[in-house]
């Protein structure tokens, strides 16, 4: 990972990924191989790395009895933070995530957004060079998966953190600079989302016509491509397809009634890779402390 650059993992829930995630967090051990965080080795240089990253686990790990100011005072004591500092870091960051005023409100009045912005704001307290999120919007509803959202957007410009992250929602994993794809346990593929979209090489145009069978043979005889027969019309791969379209029109004579192109996703990569849909492997191997 380079300082000040998204990562994500992307794949099935609660399979490698989260298992990848806590071995960086140093909590859960590895067999072999080497795993570096911050420039500290995770087996032996366990404390380094604990004290220079922030987590926020997937499951909410807030004290609900306790106000949203007394969540940050005990995070701040497990840190050794000076005292000097604390009140002043828990002021500037329950402004960044505006819940200034709800500082004295406790945790179980709070909404799911809430609780999701407090456990960030927890994790970047001791202002760490690498927050770790593990799904951090599971469970939420699209508006306040946006909100949270935003919010990380806006914290990593301003305070320049690298976030490595591990998700299975295809929307959160465009934001990264970096994506690693992985599949029973293994890195099945890492780039850009351009780069690994680019990978796919090929645009699908949806074409309605007055005659889909008289348009595909056509298709088939002008271009040397056989379209695919789908409900509601064809489909066809090219390399370029705003520069196939015209070429289309231009030599088609069968009247075209609808066309539609669609460019690559991440799920298109996903599911190309790995021959199916994102899937439940079932429960995460549980934390070592």
């Amino acid at each position: 990972m380079n300082e000040g650059e998204t990562f994500s993992f992307l794949g099935p829930n609660g399979a490698g990924k989260t298992t990848t995630i806590n071995i960086l967090c140093t909590l859960l051990g590895f067999d072999s191989g080497t795993a570096t965080v911050n420039g500290y080795d995770c087996r032996r240089e366990a404390h380094q790395v604990r004290s220079s990253i922030g987590l926020v686990f997937q499951e909410v790990t807030l004290d609900n009895e306790l106000t949203a100011y007394e969540n940050l005072k005990f995070h701040c004591y497990m840190y050794n933070m000076e005292k000097r500092l604390t009140e002043e870091r828990i002021d500037e960051i329950l402004h960044v995530v505006g819940l200034s005023e709800r500082r004295d409100d406790l945790v179980k009045k709070f909404s799911g957004g809430m609780k999701r912005r407090l456990e960030i704001a927890r994790g970047l307290l001791h202002r760490p060079k690498v927050l770790f999120l593990d799904e951090p919007t599971l469970g939420l509803d699209p508006q306040t998966r946006s909100h949270v959202w935003e919010f990380i957007r806006k914290l990593k410009k301003s305070e320049g953190n690298t976030v490595f992250m591990t998700t299975h929602y295809m929307d959160e994993a465009e934001v990264s600079d970096r994506i690693a794809i992985i599949d029973r346990g293994q890195i099945i593929a890492f780039g850009s989302p351009d780069e690994l979209k680019r990978g796919l090489k090929g645009d699908t145009i949806y074409l309605k016509t007055a005659d889909d069978a008289k348009a595909s043979s056509e298709i088939e005889a002008k271009f040397s491509m056989k379209p695919r027969r789908i409900e509601g019309g064809l489909a066809l791969t090219v390399e370029s397809g705003e520069k196939f379209i015209p070429r289309l029109f231009e030599r088609l004579e069968t009247g075209i009634v609808s066309i539609n192109l669609k460019r690559p996703s991440l799920e298109d990569v996903f599911i190309n890779l790995t021959g199916r849909e994102i899937r439940d492997y079932g429960p995460a191997p549980r934390h070592r402390g």
